[in-house]
């Protein structure tokens, strides 16, 4: 029963302050991604389909992390379902194990990136080297909201988080015949979201032009920040 109830109070905990974070590393992660790696999505895997569908019919050249990022992001998923195997954690247990996968690969990328300044050479090896692992990083953010807190909100997905704020407020003003339940939760979860992944966009897009490779910092930072709390 003490157990339970400590669950019940690290959830409640975590309602208040663990996606807000989360979401705002997806944005910088993100934008940093795209403007200093080569315009690879680092945390949208899938928009990469759509630039290399788009550069294939336009036959513009393909680079190779644009191409490994659908695959990279699949392998990482695979690695961190065996670590849940294997460590036989689950719940919240699991997301802490996850939460510092995500600032040990975040903080690789931004000493890897001080190194070597890949945004010298965007297309380059060092570049596509450091695009996989902010993947791989982001690859923690949607494992932990589908093997450790499925019921939770996905902090890195913002089509889902637009779609559940529309919804949902479309819902409330339908007040005779609601189609949704607890939609005024939802939709104030998903703007918490998605504004939060917006202010993490804006944040990068500055740092990118005045720090370049090292604005790679401030998700590591916010990263570090997000797993201590726990």
């Amino acid at each position: 029963m003490q157990a339970d109830a400590d669950d019940a109070k690290a959830l409640e905990h975590w309602d208040r302050r663990i996606p807000r974070l989360l979401s705002v590393i997806a944005g910088l992660v993100d934008v940093t991604g795209f403007y200093t790696l080569g315009n690879i999505l680092t945390a949208h895997i899938t928009g990469n389909l759509v630039i290399v569908s788009a550069s294939l019919v336009r036959r513009e050249p393909l680079y190779a992390a644009q191409v490994l990022a659908i695959p990279v992001f699949v392998l990482a998923l695979t690695a961190l379902w065996l670590i849940a195997w294997t460590s036989r954690k689950n719940g919240l247990s699991l997301a802490r194990v996850f939460l510092w996968l995500q600032f040990l690969l975040i903080f690789t990328v931004f000493v890897f990136s001080v190194i070597t300044k890949p945004s010298a050479n965007p297309h380059g090896l060092t570049a596509g080297i450091t695009a996989m692992l902010a993947i791989s990083a982001m690859a923690c953010q949607y494992a932990l909201f589908r093997l450790a807190i499925p019921e939770e909100v996905t902090t890195a997905s913002m089509t889902g988080n637009l779609t559940n704020a529309t919804l949902a407020f479309v819902d409330h003003l339908s007040r005779r015949r609601p189609l949704l339940k607890d939609d005024a939760e939802r939709m104030r979860t998903s703007l918490n979201l998605l504004f939060g992944f917006l202010a993490g966009c804006a944040v990068a897009a500055v740092a990118v032009l005045t720090l370049k490779d090292w604005a790679w910092s401030l998700p590591a930072v916010l990263a570090c920040v997000t797993a201590a709390l726990w």
